[in-house]
């Protein structure tokens, strides 16, 4: 059975959503729409996606109208993780057209966004299907988005790495440096972390991946390596450790790292930088 990434609950979704509409509204709320839509007008929409992707952020849109106000009711016509076409409808909204207005550019905005980030995420995961190899994301989230961003990559199809500082122990350069070197670094992330805690360390050079190997590392982090180099490491490895490929990831070359034999690529692109999907809202006023 194919795995079936889980939902955010709704407390999570509705906390990120009211932020938003906080933000919008400010200090009056929308004062266009008061100024200029009756109080009796109600209004019916549709979001339909104008390119093809993965749509993502659903829940996010039902919030958003759900908090703005009674009376206005979302129903998706797809589900998070589904790919759509150019022109197929994801959703659709009723009710007094004050409330719709007011919610439409927080729900686009969440939907458009996430979905951008589920597709890039499929791309890169269809790029490397004939691999063993999994997309994973990065801290490099938007600040106050980072479970709803890494909840779209789950529903591109790619995996999620730690969400902070306090999940799991990554050990990079300067933290090796800083701690007197690799099994110094090592020994103290294991001391302190406990048989529960995940404990990775990145390395630049074959050298130091060997050194990491011997001093017991079990998830190594290759950072910035060529395909070829990768393809040494993973050889030299015998599969003893996770290994996780990092720096500079492209969908061009996404398919030559995974082709190295490495069980993991992340890429922070996929959340800092990938462009929203075009989903537009069409509305129509009775």
């Amino acid at each position: 059975m194919p795995f079936n990434p889980p939902d955010l609950p709704r407390p999570i979704i509705d906390e990120m959503v009211k932020a938003a509409l906080l933000e919008d509204l400010g200090r009056a709320g929308d004062i266009t729409t008061q100024a200029t839509i009756p109080p009796d007008a109600v209004a019916e929409a549709v979001f339909a996606a104008r390119k093809d992707g993965i749509v993502c952020g659903l829940p996010f849109a039902a919030s958003a109208f759900r908090l703005i106000g009674e009376g206005a009711a979302f129903a998706a016509e797809a589900g998070d993780g589904e790919r759509i076409a150019p022109g197929q409808i994801v959703g659709r909204v009723a009710g007094p057209a004050r409330l719709v207005l007011s919610a439409e550019r927080v729900a686009l905005n969440f939907l458009t966004h996430l979905s951008g980030i589920a597709t890039a995420t499929g791309r890169f995961a269809d790029a490397i299907a004939h691999t063993k190899a999994k997309i994973t994301c990065t801290r490099k989230t938007l600040p106050g988005l980072r479970a709803a961003q890494k909840y779209a990559v789950k529903k591109g199809g790619g995996s999620n790495h730690r969400f902070g500082l306090d999940d799991a122990i990554l050990i990079k350069d300067n933290h090796i440096a800083v701690a007197g070197g690799v099994q110094a670094a090592l020994d103290a992330a294991h001391a302190f972390g406990g048989h529960m805690t995940a404990v990775e360390i990145e390395v630049d050079t074959l050298a130091q991946f060997e050194e990491a190997l011997q001093c017991g590392a079990k998830i190594v982090l290759l950072d910035n390596m060529s395909p070829a180099t990768l393809a040494e490491a993973v050889a030299l490895n015998r599969g003893r450790a996770v290994l996780e490929a990092s720096g500079g990831i492209t969908l061009e070359t996404v398919a030559a790292v995974a082709e190295s034999g490495v069980d993991y690529i992340s890429s922070g692109w996929i959340t800092a930088s990938s462009p929203a999907l075009d989903i537009g809202l069409d509305i129509g006023i009775s």
